[in-house]
């Protein structure tokens, strides 16, 4: 942002304890409540200025219908009328001014004299920096950094790109591993975590790392989903720069980082948005659009200028600012429906008669074509559990502009279908093979996320039948079908050693299982996966294409075997999938496959390394070529029991 320059309208004049003094421009104002300024972040909020000669704070805040605001803090012991803000004299509603001697590190809030003689006690919606929880103050503080991460953004373009091999960790910072594993106010700072997780993570050989909310939020137990704090980092775990220092740490290690974003909703903490001066500023009035009955929280109002200028800078923040490599975008379904989790009377449809909210509607559009115009090698992921159309489809097509939604309906279906006893499989094969009847509709990311171990659904382990040793099987056999199924992949922490328990915020990860053979089995079994994955171009390289996959097997229900192709367009390169669900082994299984004619075994989920049984595997393939003309070979391979056997 180019340097404002003194004007002396500016001034009042150099003694009054507030100056007025203005880092905005007129287009600066047009744009903001146009909804077409989408860098706020540079004008409002607290930054730490020369202004002639004389060092200290300028502070920005938006609330149209307050009659006074004052700025309160440690500097002038929490007085709430000394420091009185200036409201510009044009309809912005904007309330700002410059406190000399004011620097970096105190602690404030806004007084706000608002609407019906309400008086409230604000946080900074802009502030960087906030006190840890349970206090609820901002903190003046910047966002200088020194990035080292040049290499990792010059090749962003490749490692975020719909033709390259994603494979997604998802992490809760507070919970991935603590100091005092039972302590729940016992945390790792960032720093520390670019110590530990930054290993962990490219041993695994994931991609990329999600972060579950890291915008600084009251209540633990929300797990980040209830914001407070939409421009900062929480303090829980450190300061922004050291924030920054872990996802610095990433890029240097070639693991991206994606940042899960709530635009869907926010809490009605008092020093929130929420009435902030005293009226509905940021949420819709009506409490038919303006109130979420799932999670008691309040709804944006996507209508208003100034809240689309606020989301879609904050937005942009963190991915200029913190170089996050992608954003996921919550509850995208409660965003776009009018009727969610509501019953009939409780909504009104738009003036077209239907449920869609037209301005966010309108609003995640402008928002990811912004996106993907400011950043066009990040990913914007929509976690969007509905039939909505065209969630992953460009604008220009009459999509919504995301580059990928998470496939609620594999997961779904995949899981009911893991979930059954063996014997029973048979009767179910359409589960495990209508995902492709609608994949090539969405660019699909496969999830399996925290939301499928919380609440009594039991972790990933005990979803599986049988006993001990069939547990572990059928979980490597459901990873081999996830990581050979087309799209992109996520696991949530814990899923990659088989965690005993549902997650719990307040504890760490069970570690110590990783002592006994078959929880390190599985770890191991998903770290060759992952390597699996991002080392065959088939399995990446037309993932979101029909020419990418191909059934060459679903005629065996009776035996729950299945088989399949994936293509990279380069015959050579072509991967056969071949998985057999039930817990007999199938010594000299003949599958008839069109191409090459020479095939070897990349990957056996039956491996002893795996905890598997090791005793079916194939040192040699035999082909038969049974039809020259298709190039038609008859293969005779052994199938593992409950195991999944990748050929290339």
């Amino acid at each position: 942002m180019p340097e404002k320059k003194y004007e002396e309208q500016h001034f009042i004049n150099s003694e009054q304890s507030v100056w007025n003094y203005s880092l905005f421009t007129d287009e600066d104002i047009r744009n903001f409540q146009n909804g077409t300024h989408y860098s706020l972040y540079k004008v409002f909020g607290n930054k730490q200025l020369d202004v002639l000669g004389t060092p200290g704070t300028y502070f920005a805040v938006w609330a149209p219908n307050a009659l006074k605001i004052t700025v309160t803090g440690n500097f002038n012991d929490w007085n709430k009328s000394l420091h009185a803000l200036h409201v510009r004299q044009d309809s912005s509603g904007i309330w700002e001014g410059f406190i000399p001697g004011v620097q970096k590190g105190e602690v404030y809030k806004y007084h706000i004299h608002g609407a019906n003689g309400m008086l409230l006690d604000k946080g900074d919606p802009f502030a960087h920096y906030w006190e840890k929880r349970p206090l609820t103050a901002s903190i003046t503080w910047g966002t200088t950094f020194t990035w080292n991460d040049a290499e990792w953004m010059k090749g962003r373009p490749e490692k975020n790109a719909l033709d390259a091999p994603v494979s997604i960790y998802e992490v809760h910072l507070g919970s991935w591993m603590r100091p005092v594993p039972d302590d729940e106010e016992s945390y790792n700072s960032y720093l520390q975590l670019a110590a530990l997780l930054v290993p962990y993570v490219k041993e695994m050989g994931f991609t990329h790392v999600e972060f579950m909310p890291v915008m600084e939020h009251p209540f633990d137990g929300s797990w980040g989903y209830q914001g407070t704090g939409y421009f900062a980092p929480t303090s829980r775990y450190g300061n922004p720069q050291e924030f920054m220092q872990l996802v610095n740490a990433m890029h240097e290690a070639g693991i991206g980082v994606i940042l899960d974003w709530v635009p869907s909703h926010f809490p009605y903490d008092a020093h929130g948005l929420y009435m902030f001066d005293g009226s509905h500023v940021y949420e819709y009035a009506d409490s038919r659009k303006g109130f979420h009955p799932d999670w008691n929280s309040y709804i944006f109002n996507y209508a208003r200028g100034e809240v689309k200028s606020f989301l879609i800078s904050n937005a942009r923040f963190w991915c200029e600012v913190f170089h996050a490599d992608g954003l996921r975008v919550d509850a995208v379904s409660s965003i776009l429906r009018l009727d969610y989790s509501r019953k009939e009377g409780e909504w009104e449809p738009n003036k077209y008669g239907g449920n869609g909210n037209i301005e966010a509607i309108a609003f995640i559009r402008d928002l990811n074509e912004t996106l993907y115009r400011d950043f066009p090698d990040i990913q914007i992921i929509a976690e969007e559990a509905t039939d909505w159309p065209g969630i992953s489809r460009p604008t220009f097509a009459s999509g919504l502009g995301f580059g990928m939604k998470w496939m609620m309906g594999w997961m779904h279906d995949t899981l009911d279908y893991f979930k059954m006893q063996p014997q029973f499989r048979s009767l179910y094969q359409d589960r495990l093979s209508f995902s492709m009847m609608y994949f090539y509709d969405e660019n699909f990311l496969l999830p399996l996320s925290h939301d499928e171990v919380v609440h009594g659904k039991s972790p990933m382990l005990y979803k599986m039948p049988g006993d001990d040793w069939q547990k572990f099987a059928n979980l490597r056999l459901l990873y081999t079908y996830m990581f050979t199924h087309p799209g992109a992949k996520l696991l949530f922490m814990g899923n990659e050693f088989g965690a005993t328990k549902e997650w719990d915020y307040k504890t760490e990860l069970q570690w110590p299982l990783l002592q006994h053979a078959s929880h390190n089995g599985l770890k191991y079994c998903v770290q060759n996966l992952n390597a699996l994955y991002a080392t065959y171009p088939a399995l990446y390289k037309k993932q979101f294409e029909a020419g990418g996959f191909e059934w060459v097997d679903l005629d065996h229900r009776q035996e729950a075997v299945v088989s399949y192709k994936r293509s990279s367009g380069e015959q050579e390169d072509d991967v056969l999938v071949i998985l057999n669900m039930k817990p007999e082994p199938r010594l000299n299984w003949q599958v008839y496959v069109k191409g090459k004619a020479v095939w070897k075994e990349l990957f056996n989920s039956d491996k002893q390394e795996y905890w598997g049984s090791g005793d079916v595997y194939n040192p040699t393939i035999e082909a038969e070529l049974v039809d020259k003309p298709s190039q038609t070979y008859k293969l005779t391979v052994h199938l593992p029991p409950l195991g999944g056997i990748v050929l290339g």
